[in-house]
């Protein structure tokens, strides 16, 4: 692929049906689970991008018994107990911030000798509320590089804990992390939230994995009680399609005024990115429930509205929201969103920025820990995307719309979607007739 990707426009488009990849949260939590139970289990409907085959090789690396098949979207573990098979080594777990969290966790919670890199970009994400935990709580850290980030060497010799408290504002994959591994110790493990996402839709998608793969996991109010489990687990697990991705192809349903269907995504899924779709719906889109997928029809729609909304839990459709939001008929104000310039990129901090470029008024809103974007008219542009793969996804749907844009640096889709620009493409052929 090109350093830059030319987004044709689309002129008219009657209907939009495509497939995406597994779910990205979803794999990587049943990477974790799979490992840490005693089954031979086999996940189907795998994402496999950067963030996943990271997390994979990480597995590997620790001795893991793995079976990889691509072309099925098939992974085999064979889980060991809650045990490492290797208790000293080296692992890389690239720029997954799943695969940071969740394994360093595991690591300091089973016991063992490892030094753990990571890529220039997670190296910048934080770590230390977490690290600090594993510290107070006897393990060993070295850093290589900054205090309370990655590359660092941890020596443990398996943790001794009941209950921990861990503020859920800067990253829910802390808890998640937590919650996943506390099965490991002995006594199980109370984890206790703080912050401002402690009902997170992350963390309610790993109460409710855990469920699934068998762990009687309870919520007692701001605590979430882990049982010591040294056998769970299941031989077979189905991975849903990524919400996340499949919401750039649903947020063309006002943009472009058309139907979409985006296949094996239903409105029971277990991912927080869904009540995107109830807010498509709140803008005047038509949303039904098909055997092959949810289908979002915004062909009748003249215009569709601002809107002010909280998108504290599912704050990765916000750059999505962004792109919607100068086509709008009035201006739209996301609420709830600071941590997200935590994430892969500032990222509150590039929308803005990229907006401004294409001559779209927008700004930040300090006391609703947001940002306030107006309508406005496009002028041709080259998107810094920062190596976010979301920004470089949702900002490609301003192009389809107005034309004259440009996505910097596409390959940073390789984290998570690594078909996305094929299926633009797909859409875009035959000036815009279909896919």
């Amino acid at each position: 692929m090109e350093e830059i990707y030319r987004v044709r426009k689309i002129e008219s488009i009657s209907e939009i049906r495509v497939r995406v990849p597994g779910s990205k949260s979803i794999t990587n939590r049943a990477l974790l689970l799979a490992a840490l139970s005693n089954k031979r289990c086999t996940l189907r409907g795998v994402l496999f991008s950067d963030d996943s085959r990271g997390f994979l090789d990480c597995l590997m690396k620790l001795g893991f018994h793995v079976e990889i098949r691509e072309p099925e979207q098939e992974v085999t573990i064979q889980g060991e107990g809650g045990k490492i098979p290797n208790r000293s080594g080296e692992i890389d777990v690239r720029s997954a911030g799943t695969a940071a969290r969740f394994l360093t966790v595991m690591l300091a919670f089973a016991g063992g000798d490892y030094e753990l890199t990571a890529s220039p970009q997670m190296c910048r994400r934080p770590m230390q509320p977490l690290l600090e935990l594993l510290i107070n709580s006897g393990a060993e850290i070295i850093y290589r590089g900054e205090e309370g980030h990655f590359p660092f060497h941890m020596n443990s010799n398996g943790l001794h804990m009941e209950e921990v408290s861990i503020d859920t504002g800067i990253s829910s994959q802390f808890a998640s992390a937590l919650m996943m591994s506390g099965i490991i110790l002995k006594k199980g493990l109370k984890v206790r939230l703080s912050g401002d996402r402690m009902e997170g839709a992350y963390i309610k998608l790993t109460f409710n994995m855990m469920k699934q793969f068998g762990i009687p996991i309870r919520c007692e109010g701001d605590c979430y009680v882990v049982p010591p489990m040294e056998n769970f687990g299941l031989t077979e697990y189905l991975i849903e399609p990524d919400v996340s991705g499949a919401c750039y192809f649903y947020a063309m349903a006002p943009l472009l005024k058309t139907n979409v269907i985006v296949k094996d995504v239903h409105m029971n899924c277990l991912q927080g990115d869904i009540k995107f779709l109830e807010v498509l719906k709140n803008m005047g889109c038509d949303l039904k429930e098909e055997p092959e997928g949810v289908m979002v029809d915004g062909g009748n729609l003249e215009v569709y509205p601002g809107t002010t909304l909280s998108m504290k839990d599912f704050s990765d459709q916000t750059m999505t929201m962004a792109a919607l939001a100068p086509f709008a008929a009035s201006p739209t104000l996301i609420k709830n969103i600071g941590h997200i310039r935590m994430q892969e990129s500032d990222r509150l901090k590039a929308i803005l920025t990229e907006l401004k470029r294409m001559g779209i008024s927008c700004d930040e809103v300090p006391e609703e820990d947001g940002l306030i974007i107006y309508p406005g008219e496009i002028r041709e542009t080259e998107v810094e995307t920062y190596e976010d793969h979301r920004m470089a996804m949702a900002f490609t749907l301003i192009g389809l719309k107005a034309g004259g844009i440009n996505i910097k640096n596409p390959e940073c889709c390789q984290k998570t979607f690594e078909n996305y620009f094929r299926l633009i493409d797909d859409l875009t052929a035959e000036n815009g007739k279909g896919c």
